[in-house]
């Protein structure tokens, strides 16, 4: 068992983080295919089966709030400990609810526990060296992208094969063994911050407030995490519209969109060698230029070339994400687990909006609007960029 507070982070350690994390946000979105399934079998309405998804996400949004902010106070092995068991004996419930309430109260659990990804992110950066932190994250990161994309095709494909059920004992069987590999080989860490839990709280509006770096890493990132959300719920529409696709085309095309996972480990290098500034300028260009070529290859009805655009979309949320927590996580090694708190609560919260932004949009003026939007928002953020962050890094 490593109990280490050193830079001691081997590889095997970072490639278990990665998969943690992977493993632990998937559970935000197993649902969202398989509300159809749900619903009518623990007799939710159909005006409520929204609330499959709405309470997972409110559940990680609190944990954001109130547990990551404790990664700066308590152990932050037994921490993740406590969340992983949480988050399993979560997917165990929603596998056995008969009832809306028990499945209802069984997603809250299991988002609010999906949170130990955000304790593991910054003990990564923190376990780490100065010169590999960038790669470090990158990796850790890429491997939390990775969970996002291939949750909706997995939970698409096993509920093909053995019901809705077998996602989340799969689910719950993952975090068990998650758990078991996190107890042996996660180093412990420590944190000597001598506030109590109130003070953490309240401490959190004075670094929003004093480091200007964080305010504008978590803008970037909240507008682009934005942008991928819009992409990702108009897409399945274009898909089905457009190309006729059925459920099995869209998880295979959502499979390959998750190349852009690639990109994670490649920003950290470039972050490493003091580019996060060309990284950062470089992902904006690029968000707006692939919303644009996605407009295209629809236009002229290339599913393969839309599939290069989402790609693309993805590696340009990642590029920006590993620059931006390269960055902030330099700002306070004492308050990295809180800095994670409030960016990934900004980022969560106006992230969100991107699935009502899409939805709205694909409605009045289909995919062309939809897809403008998106590339308006990269040339937003450029602007942004240009005028408010002259400061090399």
């Amino acid at each position: 068992m490593r109990t280490s507070d050193s830079h001691d982070l081997g590889p095997g350690t970072t490639v278990l983080m990665a998969v943690a994390c992977g493993l632990m946000v998937a559970n935000l979105y197993y649902a969202q295919t398989l509300i159809d399934a749900i619903g009518p079998e623990i007799g939710l309405s159909p005006w409520l089966a929204g609330a499959i998804v709405t309470l997972t996400q409110l559940g990680y949004g609190a944990g954001l709030a109130l547990l990551v902010p404790l990664s700066d106070l308590f152990e932050n092995k037994r921490l993740i400990l406590l969340a992983t068991a949480g988050a399993t004996l979560g997917a165990l419930g929603v596998a056995a609810a008969t009832s809306p309430a028990l499945f209802l109260a069984a997603s809250l659990l299991t988002g609010l526990c999906s949170v130990g990804a955000q304790i593991l992110v910054p003990l990564a950066a923190g376990l780490s060296s100065e010169a590999r932190q960038g790669r470090t994250i990158g990796l850790v990161m890429s491997g939390l992208l990775t969970g996002i994309m291939l949750s909706r095709p997995y939970a698409s494909f096993v509920a093909d094969l053995a019901g809705w059920r077998a996602v989340f004992l799969s689910s719950a069987g993952f975090m068990a063994l998650t758990g078991a590999a996190l107890l042996f080989w996660l180093p412990s860490r420590r944190p000597d911050s001598g506030l109590h839990y109130g003070a953490i709280l309240r401490s959190l509006f004075d670094l929003l407030r004093c480091h200007p770096q964080l305010r504008l890493r978590a803008f970037y990132q909240a507008l682009l995490f934005l942008a991928f959300n819009l992409f990702w719920t108009a897409a399945p529409l274009v898909l089905i519209h457009r190309f006729g696709l059925g459920h099995g085309g869209i998880a295979l095309f959502a499979l390959a969109g998750a190349g852009g996972a690639l990109a994670a480990p490649i920003a950290g290098s470039l972050a490493d060698r003091g580019k996060a500034r060309l990284v950062t300028g470089g992902s904006m260009a690029l968000l707006a230029v692939s919303f644009l070529a996605a407009d295209w290859t629809v236009a002229v009805g290339s599913v393969i070339a839309f599939a290069v655009t989402a790609v693309l979309i993805d590696a340009a949320v990642q590029l920006n994400q590993i620059s931006g927590q390269r960055i902030i996580f330099s700002l306070d090694p004492a308050a990295r687990g809180r800095i994670n708190a409030i960016y990934m609560t900004i980022v969560f919260m106006v992230g969100a909006l991107g699935s009502v932004t899409a939805t709205a949009s694909y409605a009045r003026g289909g995919w062309p609007l939809t897809a403008w939007i998106g590339a308006g928002i990269g040339a937003l953020l450029l602007a942004v960029f240009a005028v408010f962050d002259r400061k090399r890094h």
